[in-house]
């Protein structure tokens, strides 16, 4: 009897732990991607333009931003550097309020902003399925992430 409810207690706790290791590791998905998302989904208020780029770097891109509404024009505002940055490209961004550093808006930015839940997602998924064993739970994580991330290469 004792050996039974022992070996409960320890399915339960590797439970809790799964479940704790896959809540986590979704909070840092969000976290990372809010980071970005916020200046995209909460935009009104904040100066919005285009960017051509002029030159780009290892890791950003610099150019000129000319704003849409009456604001200063910029010659170096910076963009994180992806596959879809490149010299002589014209972007529709939003300013990171009180910087100079400009995000990618649209469909494809929003996108993008959010890859980091998606592989958040995949990786929560492995914990659900191999973990929980809650297998249709786990598939239908596995299928959101891959579909953001597919979602976000098509889009850029």
């Amino acid at each position: 009897m004792k050996r039974n409810s022992s070996g409960r207690i320890l399915v339960h706790a590797r439970n809790a732990a799964m479940a704790l290791v896959a809540l986590l590791l979704l909070i840092a998905g969000f976290w990372s991607s809010w980071g970005t998302a916020q200046h995209i989904l909460l935009s009104k208020g904040r100066e919005h333009g285009t960017l051509t780029v002029s030159r780009c770097e290892d890791d950003t891109c610099t150019g000129a931003y000319t704003p849409k509404a009456p604001a200063p024009d910029r010659a170096d505002v910076t963009i994180e550097k992806s596959v879809a940055v490149k010299k002589g490209v014209t972007l529709a961004v939003v300013l990171k309020p009180g910087t100079v550093e400009a995000v990618r808006t649209g469909p494809a930015g929003g996108l993008y902003a959010w890859v980091p839940l998606g592989g958040a997602l995949l990786l929560a998924a492995l914990v659900i399925g191999g973990g929980l064993r809650l297998t249709r739970l786990a598939w239908g994580a596995a299928g959101l992430g891959g579909a953001m991330l597919l979602a976000s290469f098509l889009a850029l």
